[in-house]
């Protein structure tokens, strides 16, 4: 599984919940790799630009090799992050694959921002963005206003039921990962 997510800023609220769900889908027996900050800063996706650069090349084979995926972005002015919504354009590179786009994986999503409106929105155009790639979101997603939530740098969150709804998540990817 793999697992996108974050800010630029290291360790950011954002990151923090994707490395919490993705402690949920190793619990469930899954083999996990994140994709954070510095390893999302990519040029703008560009189709008639054949040649990827290395950290582009990273993240589409991980794509490619995953059977299920975590997507957590923050939420900027109501929307997903620009870093996460290029780093997603990057899966148009699997189009002409076996498994074209993210078909048939199982991908769970969380939003994170300072207030409830963009947690919300943003956790919406994660589902459409998701549906358009033909993967399929979890039943749960998870929407963080950090105003009210807190995540430390021991991997836990100042509200001990967004940590159990993020690690169900990541749970989630795993079940309908292996129901397949």
């Amino acid at each position: 599984m793999v697992g996108i997510g974050g800010s630029l800023r290291a360790g950011s609220q954002s990151e923090r919940a994707l490395r919490i769900a993705l402690e949920g889908a190793e619990e469930a027996g899954a083999r996990t790799r994140a994709i954070t900050g510095s390893d999302l800063v990519l040029p703008f996706y560009d189709t008639a630009i054949p040649d990827r650069t290395p950290e582009a090349l990273r993240l589409i084979e991980a794509l490619r090799q995953a059977d299920g995926v975590l997507i957590v972005s923050p939420g900027y002015h109501g929307a997903l992050s620009g870093l996460i919504k290029n780093a997603l354009d990057y899966v148009e590179d699997l189009r002409p694959d076996p498994r074209p786009y993210l078909h048939g994986r199982a991908v769970g999503l969380v939003a994170v921002a300072y207030g409830w409106q963009a947690a919300v929105t943003t956790l919406e155009q994660l589902r459409t963005i998701t549906h358009a790639l033909r993967g399929w979101p979890t039943p749960l997603g998870g929407s963080v206003n950090t105003a009210e939530v807190k995540f430390d740098e021991a991997g836990g969150a100042s509200d001990d039921k967004v940590v159990t709804t993020l690690r169900a998540i990541g749970r989630q990817v795993v079940e309908f990962t292996l129901d397949r």
